[in-house]
């Protein structure tokens, strides 16, 4: 679409569980839907099932060469450490970054809470981990870029967390609520 390879669009890691899963090839057909569109590129998908003794069957796809993942890991790992250390710490952060991506392809969640995830499901259940750039939001990045503007907070929310927001703001406005 147009868009430089080496920068990086919103990163959302998304899991989904499933305790009795009945694939049937729609969620394939419609990531394969927004990747060929260039909405999105999976950085890393990951597809387990728990079998009925326990054991794990998993699957794992990426649309990062290996090559791509070890520069990624070092443009994440460069900008968290420039932040916390300076262009000392930008340097350190871009080795180590490189070196997990390079090693454990671990991303946003620490390996104990994904595990905790697959713990969780019953014999028989599954989950997908998705990590997703969002490749569409890399025009939107530019622009604000352009006029000067800075990402302060950003968040995906959810229905449930949007009616609780909801609520909060009935309540700090005096409304009623029923």
């Amino acid at each position: 679409m147009g868009a430089d390879r080496k920068q990086i669009g919103p990163l959302q890691l998304v899991v989904v569980a499933f305790e009795q899963p009945q694939f049937r090839g729609e969620i394939a057909r419609e990531l394969d839907r927004l990747r060929e569109r260039g909405d999105i590129r999976l950085v890393d998908a990951l597809g387990v099932l728990k079998n009925e003794d326990g054991t794990v069957d998993r699957l794992e796809f990426s649309d990062y060469t290996p090559e791509e993942m070890v520069e990624l890991g070092a443009v994440i790992g460069g900008l968290i450490g420039l932040g916390a250390a300076g262009e000392e710490g930008a340097e350190a952060g871009a080795l180590a970054g490189a070196m997990l991506v390079a090693d454990e392809f671990e991303y946003g969640v620490d390996t104990e809470g994904l595990e905790a995830i697959l713990e969780d499901l019953p014999p028989g259940g599954a989950a997908v981990y998705l990590l997703i750039e969002h490749r569409w939001a890399l025009s939107l990045k530019g622009a604000v870029r352009d006029a000067g503007g800075i990402l302060v907070a950003q968040d995906f929310l959810s229905p449930e967390a949007l009616i609780g927001v909801g609520k909060e703001l009935m309540a700090a406005a005096g409304v009623r609520q029923p």
